[in-house]
């Protein structure tokens, strides 16, 4: 259903990219300081399986978006950083292992114009979680994540333009995530990931 919602909505602002006048095509690139915080809420009894509840750390990661406006108001953005670690904690163990995790998403954005150098804009679509490091040995035995993720992402943000091209960049986003957690290949439960992302940084228009 999410990929049925992104292929609409990207066909939507193709038609409408292709029928409005615009002067031509703008590309953006920011650069991020970007905090993670995870949800982790426990489901399907993970955080009754003796060691107490399962969370990932919160963490700060660099992110790099490349936007590219279809017209005055429409635009792609494709988030971009590279495999981040993500330590994994129990309530009765502490820190147990981490997991690697490349978290690239696409969203189609709305950009609000006309309030002079401040330009907020919303955004949605979707994000394909990749665990690159899925497994870690435990003194309870081989912890692992069963799969990638795929989940929508809902954006807030806004450009401070502080030159025709440079600008101050704040965003914040929520992303649904989730992965199922295994002890030596046997289902311990759900690990709800959703973070809640928010980032600062720089971008620059051309």
């Amino acid at each position: 259903m999410q990929k049925k919602i992104l292929v609409a909505a990207l066909a939507v602002a193709g038609f409408v990219s292709a029928n409005v006048q615009a002067e031509e095509g703008n590309f953006m690139v920011r650069a991020r300081a970007v905090n993670l915080a995870f949800d982790n809420s426990n489901k399907d009894g993970l955080d009754k399986v003796g060691v107490g509840k399962v969370s990932a750390e919160d963490l700060w990661i660099p992110e790099v978006d490349f936007s590219y406006f279809m017209t005055k108001n429409l635009a792609l953005e494709l988030v971009l950083t590279y495999p981040q670690q993500v330590d994994i904690r129990t309530s009765a163990l502490g820190k147990i292992g981490h997991v690697d995790v490349l978290p690239p998403s696409l969203v189609l954005q709305y950009h609000f114009t006309n309030l002079g150098m401040f330009k907020p804009y919303v955004g949605v679509g979707l994000n394909y979680s990749i665990f690159t490091k899925k497994s870690f040995n435990t003194a309870l035995g081989k912890i692992s994540v069963d799969n990638d993720s795929i989940g929508a992402v809902a954006q807030l943000g806004a450009d401070f333009m502080l030159t025709k091209n440079w600008s101050l960049n704040v965003d914040v986003k929520y992303i649904t995530m989730d992965t199922k957690v295994k002890l030596d290949g046997a289902k311990l439960g759900t690990l709800d990931l959703s973070p809640v992302t928010a980032g600062i940084g720089i971008g620059y228009r051309f």
